[in-house]
Formats: structure tokens, C-alpha cells, sequence
């Protein structure tokens, strides 16, 4: 198929949301099998290295938990209708759930429901990575309709020692100086959070991988929020000392203007660069200042290492209604 120059965003866009299509299905989370098939799609794209970090490893002072992976989830009314189910939409079960098989009084159950009663349509995504819990997340519609029945509660899950999976690609240049550029993939069923962040990164990195060589090498990491890149950093302490230059990339599919998030310094290189890029731009992009909330810029600025790391966005993580719940689909995320 012949493409003209001016056909470049649609298609490049177009692919990549197909993409995000095929991996917005997968519950992904900080480990498990959902993060190995999201390594293993995007590695049709870009050749991924995938490294695997046994639970108990300590990180840092953090250490690698547990592994958790689901086969399924359900709440069923005395008809053995699954008024929640996993099945359905992998952000109504909390993740990292404690296995449950038990029968509960509505009032009973009513503790371990999330919902979101301000945007009563929407399933909010909810974690529990680091206390012993469970928890099943529905819109605030579902929830007032629930009669006070019995109800049949399953989590079939395992949470026991296996492994933290994240994914690298170096792109050697002909000087050490490094540039890291880092997506999490850790969240399940949400397409600009942070399925787009994945597919941009991992198209960039096949582009180069496949290109002449850079002046500096380029390192492509993707990995689990927090816990990743606090378990590449421990593992990488040489290679972190040499980044001259970096970004988080994230909620890049949505259709608000660009947000550049300045390292902590504030006039590294890559602040820099932002500032001159998006200054050119006449959409309403703009730059804020360094602040410890927000995605991996803070792991890798952190004391020990400050790396210049800034982030790129579109959307402003908790500042659009669609922010960490069902509303960040497919149809949110747009392939222009």
C-alpha cells in the first residue's frame, strides 16, 4: 500500500491502537503471567530482552513480592448469576486479591466493594499489592441494584513465590552516555494508562534497533510501576549513573495537549529539549515542575540516584474523569 507523507500520523496511529487492541484484554499487574504476554506482544515490535527477578530479591530497600496470577473472579447471586465477574472486565476484581471461596451476606460483602459514586457509570481500578486482601470493584449502578441475598464469593488466584518479569532493549551507540526512555506495564484493562506509553515506546525502540546506530546507546525499559524500576535501578547501578537524559512515557492516547514533567533538577538536558519542543507548538502543550507523585521519574530521581528523568504526557495522571477506571478504553485512547 502506498502512503503519502501527510498519511503518516493516521497510519502510525492506526497501528498502533491496534495494538493496544490486542493487549487491552490481558490482566496485567506488578507480576505474573499478564506482564510476560504483554513483553511477548510487544516484542513483535521491538526485540525485548525479558529478565525474570525471583520473589524475595531485595531491591534497594525494597523487596520483590510474591506472584500473583488469576484464572477467575465472581460474585453470584442465589441464582448463580454473576452479578460481578472478572470474566466481564478484568478491573472488578482488586488486583493482587488474596484467593476467596466463600458465601457472604450482602452486608457482609459490602466491605470489600469499591466504587466510584461521583462518576456512578464507571468501574474504578483499585490494587493491593502490599497488604494480604481482597476486593471486587464495580460502577456505583451496579451496586444499588444488588438485592440483600447470599452471595457466592470466588477468587481463583495464586499468590506465592515465582517472579518479577520486566522487559529491556539497548540500542548501543558509539558512547556509553545513556538514554533511558521507561513505560510501566503493570496495569491491567486501560488503554492512555498505560497501554499508549508501551506501544510508542517499544515502536521507538524497533525503529532504532533496526536503524543506523545512535550517537549515545538508548535503553528501552518496561516494567511493573515502582517495584520495576526500583528493581532495574538495584541491577543496574552502573549503567543508571551514566543517564544523561530520559523520559517516563505515559497517557500519550488521549486527545489533550502535550505535558512535559521536568526532572528534579529542572534544566537538564531533556528539560531543555522538552521546553524548545513543545514551545513550538501552538495546541496549549506546556511543562510543569518536578513533583514526587506520579509514574517511575520519581524512582529514578530519587536520592542515590537523581537521574534526569522527566516525563512525557498528554492527559495529567488523577486530573481526567477517565483516570484509573473503565472509562480509559478504547474508544478514550484514539488512534490519531
Amino acid at each position: 500500500m502506498t502512503r503519502s507523507p501527510g498519511d503518516a500520523e493516521v497510519w502510525i496511529g492506526q497501528e498502533l491502537h491496534d495494538l493496544i487492541e490486542e493487549l487491552y484484554p490481558i490482566c496485567r499487574s506488578i507480576t505474573g503471567d499478564g506482564v510476560r504476554e504483554t513483553l511477548a506482544l510487544l516484542s513483535r515490535t521491538a526485540p525485548i530482552e525479558v529478565h525474570e527477578v525471583p520473589s524475595g530479591t531485595e531491591v534497594l530497600d525494597w523487596t520483590v513480592p510474591d506472584e500473583w496470577n488469576v484464572r477467575d473472579a465472581y460474585v453470584a447471586d442465589a441464582e448463580g448469576r454473576r452479578v460481578i465477574d472478572f470474566r466481564r472486565s478484568n478491573l472488578h476484581l482488586v488486583n493482587y486479591s488474596t484467593p476467596v471461596r466463600a458465601s457472604m451476606t450482602l452486608d457482609e460483602l459490602r466491605p470489600h466493594l469499591h466504587t466510584l459514586p461521583e462518576q456512578p457509570d464507571l468501574v474504578p481500578y483499585r490494587t493491593t499489592y502490599y497488604e494480604r486482601t481482597w476486593g471486587f470493584c464495580l460502577s456505583q449502578h451496579e451496586l444499588d441494584e444488588l438485592r440483600p441475598e447470599t452471595y457466592e464469593v470466588v477468587i481463583d488466584a495464586t499468590l506465592e513465590p515465582g517472579s518479577l518479569t520486566y522487559g529491556e532493549v539497548v540500542v548501543e551507540g558509539s558512547s556509553d552516555e545513556l538514554v533511558l526512555v521507561s513505560a510501566h506495564c503493570c496495569h491491567p484493562s486501560l488503554c492512555d494508562d498505560n497501554l499508549s506509553g508501551l506501544v510508542v515506546a517499544a515502536e521507538l525502540a524497533g525503529r532504532m534497533s533496526s536503524g543506523p546506530p545512535p550517537r549515545r546507546t538508548h535503553c528501552f525499559v518496561f516494567a511493573p510501576g515502582t517495584i520495576g524500576a526500583i528493581t532495574w535501578l538495584a541491577r543496574n547501578r552502573v549503567r543508571a549513573s551514566r543517564i544523561v537524559a530520559g523520559l517516563t512515557l505515559t497517557c500519550l492516547g488521549d486527545d489533550r495537549p502535550f505535558t512535559y514533567k521536568r526532572t528534579l533538577d529542572g534544566s537538564t538536558a531533556i528539560d531543555r529539549a522538552a521546553a524548545h519542543v513543545l514551545g513550538h507548538r501552538d495546541d496549549g502543550s506546556g511543562l510543569i515542575d518536578f513533583f514526587p507523585n506520579g509514574y517511575d521519574e520519581r524512582q529514578y530521581n530519587s536520592p542515590g540516584f537523581r537521574a534526569p528523568v522527566g516525563s512525557m504526557m498528554r492527559g495529567r495522571h488523577g486530573l481526567f474523569p477517565e483516570y484509573h477506571t473503565s472509562g480509559d478504553d478504547l474508544e478514550f485512547e484514539r488512534p490519531e
